[in-house]
């Protein structure tokens, strides 16, 4: 196996130069127009079923663009933000449309095209048939996994990644290095999968240093800010995830089971790329190391996936719990690759043309039954495809707004979840995510499973958070009972899921609060 990306010799079509648009200059942007409609419609769609984890970046966004304050609720700084590129992007939308909602939504269909772009081009130059990059972006956008991680980076994140892609093709190490740089905002582990992509390149070590530089010209002011004045360098989510290592007998590396339990077409038809991709790869692999001139043409979407994987055992090495949307970088990749892989064997002999075709047939099958499984349940769908939330969005965007006329300004415990309810409630709803006091001793316990080097890593990553800020005293508690609510309730609320079922969600003051902590 060769173990380098090929260098790119053909260049990539361009629009007519001149002051008319000719022909092809319209053809150049049917593309993408196209990708920018679907992408419109699919996200009004998704728009009733986002998640709850898409509200906390939402929240985050919000505050920054119309209060100028990093966190996820007024009352306080907080820096559990996943993604600060998503942010960002999100907050800087916001300050002109006023709606963090409608800035997502801009934003997943700007990164749709930008994935459509980067496709294509990378497509053009390995001598791909023309419907290559239509049909893998066909087949990211109807993933019934990546339907339910829309509103959160996971986009943003796979248009990144072919984009680097496409530079170490092109061996232009200052413009991959600012896509790395980029990639690192979108999110921290993305690294793993520009790492790969990097070291794959012919002679990697060429332009080193002009790619380390530039990547950290993007990422470095972020992460020093971050790291100085928000206390940390990388969000705390790294740490509180770690910290709940699985649920119960779930862990990232099995929860493609769990899924495969309450949702089992959506689990497979989400999960079908990464298992085909694997079979494929070994093929790929044989036929590299026999000198297969189709082989090496698709290298660059073969590390691809194996950068698709890496990210997968990086995660499971990590053993966080299996929240679906971490899947997303390998369900992304591996689904560009079997794209690739069916348009590698378009070519004139008549088995290569039926080895094409029944490519084509099969993914028009398996596109067909996810939108079929995804219409199943009715327009507008009130769940997200895969979901691990306890009630849809729009539950808690109505008791958000409720809760604010109960609760009165007093600050309130969440129970378990926070996204929707305090992007509605826009009142000082608290728990780990918001409360950065609730984070110290998170820290202890993180650095007293640390090995040695873990726990310097710890140690300097939050050597500028202020371990004085004590966890805030709440005045009222958030609870769920699968029973009638308790006569002390202020208020209660039906929620349910596919996830967890029917349950009550109520309100009392922190003296009736159960001593057990959160039932979540």
């Amino acid at each position: 196996m060769r173990s380098a990306l090929p260098e790119a010799t053909e260049s990539v079509t361009s629009p007519d130069s001149g002051a008319r648009p000719g022909p092809r200059t319209a053809r150049f942007w049917y593309f993408p127009a196209g990708v920018a409609a679907v992408s419109t419609v699919v996200f009004a769609l998704a728009k009733p079923h986002l998640i709850d984890d898409t509200y906390i970046t939402l929240s985050y966004a919000k505050n920054l663009a119309l209060h100028g304050h990093w966190g996820l609720i007024a009352d306080g700084v907080a820096n559990t933000a996943t993604s600060p590129a998503n942010v960002l992007c999100l907050a800087a939308l916001t300050v002109v449309l006023r709606d963090a909602v409608f800035a997502a939504a801009v934003l997943f269909v700007l990164a749709q095209v930008l994935l459509a772009l980067g496709l294509r081009r990378l497509g053009e130059r390995i001598g791909l048939p023309a419907w290559f990059a239509p049909l893998a972006v066909a087949l990211t956008t109807i993933n019934p996994l990546l339907i339910s991680s829309i509103g959160l980076e996971i986009a943003l994140g796979a248009a990144g990644v072919v984009w680097a892609l496409v530079f170490a093709t092109e061996r232009r190490p200052v413009a991959l290095g600012l896509v790395v740089g980029a990639l690192a905002l979108v999110r921290f582990d993305l690294l793993v999968m520009a790492l790969v992509i990097f070291v794959a390149r012919r002679s990697f070590w060429t332009g080193i240093w002009r790619t380390f530089f530039a990547a950290l010209a993007v990422a470095g002011p972020w992460f020093t800010i971050s790291w100085v004045g928000l206390g940390s360098a990388v969000p705390d989510t790294v740490i509180i995830k770690t910290l709940q290592r699985s649920w119960g007998e779930w862990s990232f590396t099995n929860g493609p089971l769990l899924y495969l339990r309450d949702y089992p077409a959506q689990t497979v038809l989400s999960f079908l790329p990464v298992v085909l991709a694997g079979l494929l790869c070994l093929l790929w692999l044989a036929l590299l190391a026999r000198g297969s001139e189709t082989a090496r043409r698709i290298q660059p979407f073969g590390v691809l996936a194996m950068a698709g994987f890496a990210h997968y055992l990086a995660y499971s090495w990590l053993n966080v719990p299996p929240y679906h949307w971490y899947y997303g970088p390998s369900i992304a990749a591996t689904t560009v690759f079997l794209a690739a892989a069916v348009a590698s064997v378009d070519g004139v002999a008549f088995r290569q043309r039926v080895l094409a075709g029944a490519g084509l047939a099969g993914t028009a099958v398996v596109a067909a039954v996810a939108v079929a499984v995804y219409l199943a349940p009715g327009l507008p769908r009130q769940y997200a495809p895969l979901t691990s939330n306890h009630a849809a969005s729009e539950q808690y965007l109505a008791i958000g707004e409720q809760l604010a006329q109960v609760a009165q300004g007093r600050k309130v415990h969440s129970a378990g979840e926070i996204g929707a309810l305090a992007y509605a409630c826009d009142c000082p709803i608290v728990d780990l995510f918001s409360d950065r006091g609730a984070v110290a001793p998170a820290i202890a316990e993180s650095e007293s499973r640390a090995s040695a080097l873990g726990k310097a890593l710890i140690d300097l990553n939050f050597r500028f958070f202020d371990h004085s800020i004590a966890p805030a005293d709440t005045d009222l508690v958030l609870e769920v009972t699968h029973e009638a609510p308790p006569p002390t309730a202020l208020a209660s609320w039906t929620i349910s899921s596919p996830w967890s079922g029917t349950q009550q969600l109520y309100l009392v003051t922190a003296d009736n609060a159960r001593p057990t902590g959160q039932p979540w």
